[in-house]
């Protein structure tokens, strides 16, 4: 409330002064509640630069415990050209020699050409079916075979179509094809450029040998003649592209494969065949990646502990003490992080066991923080992968050091955490002392204007007791003035 400035000016006493003296007083009270409340947001403040080291930590921790990590292996070909390889978690390191001298195609076959393509041709069913062919001798100008035997796919089943008024043009019977996806087959019409000029190109949708196509006709004679074609009997249709698998050496070995995507002719690797010719691929695992997480990590708890020595730290010079010294939550938080990293791991048994991280060259040093032995890291590593993976986590993602600091973390910062039930007393404190805060204002306020009222009542009293002893002194003045 805003002080009378003009108080005591009619009276002549200091009025104005005992009022601003008993304000001063009475705000005592609040001027100590404004600073708790300064300190309490201050400690909110400093638990907010914890928790956010601590989800740093989580997360460098949840990396280490997560085995897909330890699993990151790849795979790098000498010619891309030739093939790519991609790894999987059951690769293992080593070096392959690779000769392609065959890559897969899909067959095309293609029929004799008709002047139109919406002249109808003739109506019946076509059936068509896959496999493979043996034997005989292919005539590179017809594209077609002859002694040769057609083996049926007995895995796929044979597709039909109806061919009737309605699409028994070219265009009609192309349309009808690549309607019906289970037939396996695209179909499209080539021009030429003859005088019957439109052909209409079947090509299979799926490479190998095996997809070898043979087609059967019912119905009109015209339908059968344009479509028949049975590599072992009648054959209406010319071979534009053979069926052929992939054909490849990997060290020596030689390998087929119906498809140019080659899967665990060297385990744990998927090799896309691109070309013909010889290529090496490398399979190595990538421990730089790992030697990256585990720096991440040790950064990540320094920081941690950097922060944390921050907000506890006391002054003896000035004797001033940080927004979280002596704080018991912030306490038991670094004693239960530091007892989990000091925690012996259980191994995996062999004689190559790893059980503490000081075996890897991670130590705790004299100020709390950790220091990482490079080189001692990197020979673990590369000699001891699996042991560092058992460190840090293991095939469910529940053991190591990594996988056990994640969960301790996310426990400590989640909905019923330390972190949380320390957050939600202070703020439970600020909201009652607002509260506080609110009455003892209006209370102030209150007494304050009850001491205005009065000593404005006392000024102009004594205002007027001092003029009428004035006047009064005049008048015996001049009464004494007469007399004489």
């Amino acid at each position: 409330m805003a002080l009378v400035t003009s108080l005591g000016s009619a009276s002549g006493l200091p009025l104005a002064t005992l009022l601003s003296s008993i304000t001063a007083a009475e705000n005592l009270p609040l001027t100590a509640m404004s600073n708790q409340q300064s300190a309490y947001n201050t400690k909110l403040s400093a638990f907010g630069s914890v928790q956010s080291a601590m989800s740093a930590l989580q997360a460098a921790a949840a990396q280490l415990g997560s085995p897909s990590l330890f699993q990151n292996i790849t795979a790098t070909s000498s010619a891309n050209s030739v093939l790519t390889g991609t790894a999987s978690a059951t690769a293992v390191s080593g070096s392959f020699a690779i000769n392609v001298s065959q890559l897969a195609q899909a067959q095309s076959l293609a029929t004799a050409g008709v002047a139109s393509t919406t002249t109808a041709i003739g109506s019946g069913t076509v059936t068509l079916d896959f496999g493979s062919i043996s034997g005989g001798k292919l005539d590179p100008v017809t594209g077609k075979y002859s002694g040769a035997t057609f083996s049926p796919d007995t895995t796929r089943a044979a597709t039909s179509i109806t061919i009737d008024s309605s699409n028994n043009t070219l265009a009609g019977i192309r349309d009808a094809i690549n309607k019906n996806t289970a037939l396996g087959v695209t179909a499209t019409i080539v021009n030429d450029g003859s005088s019957s000029p439109n052909r209409l190109v079947l090509t299979s949708n799926q490479t190998g040998a095996q997809s070898t196509m043979r087609i059967a006709v019912t119905g009109d004679p015209a339908l059968s003649n344009l479509l028949a074609n049975d590599p072992g009997a009648t054959q209406n249709l010319q071979q534009t592209v053979e069926g052929t698998n992939a054909q490849l050496t990997v060290n020596g070995i030689a390998i087929t494969s119906a498809s140019n995507t080659v899967k665990e002719a060297v385990q744990g690797i998927t090799m896309n065949l691109t070309g013909t010719g010889n290529s090496t691929l490398s399979v190595q695992t990538n421990t730089a990646t790992v030697q990256a997480s585990i720096t991440n990590f040790v950064n990540a708890y320094n920081n941690f502990q950097g922060v944390t020595t921050q907000l506890t730290a006391f002054n003896v010079a000035a004797q001033t003490q940080s927004p979280l010294t002596g704080d018991s939550t912030l306490r038991s938080i670094q004693t239960s992080i530091r007892n989990a990293m000091n925690t012996p791991q259980p191994g995996d048994g062999s004689a190559k066991s790893l059980t503490m991280l000081a075996q890897i060259g991670v130590t705790f040093q004299a100020d709390g923080t950790m220091a990482t032995d490079a080189a001692k890291l990197t020979t673990a590593l590369n000699t001891n992968l699996s042991g560092v993976q058992n460190l840090f986590s293991s095939v469910s993602g529940t053991t190591g050091i990594g996988a056990q600091m994640s969960t301790l973390l996310t426990n400590m910062t989640g909905s019923s955490g330390l972190l949380k039930t320390a957050t939600d007393g202070l703020n439970s404190s600020l909201k009652t002392l607002a509260t506080q805060m609110t009455s003892t204002q209006a209370s102030i306020s209150s007494t304050i204007a009850r001491y205005t009222t009065q000593f404005t009542a006392l000024d102009g009293l004594v205002a007027s007791m001092n003029q009428t002893s004035s006047y009064l002194t005049q008048q015996f003045a001049a009464i004494n003035g007469t007399t004489k």
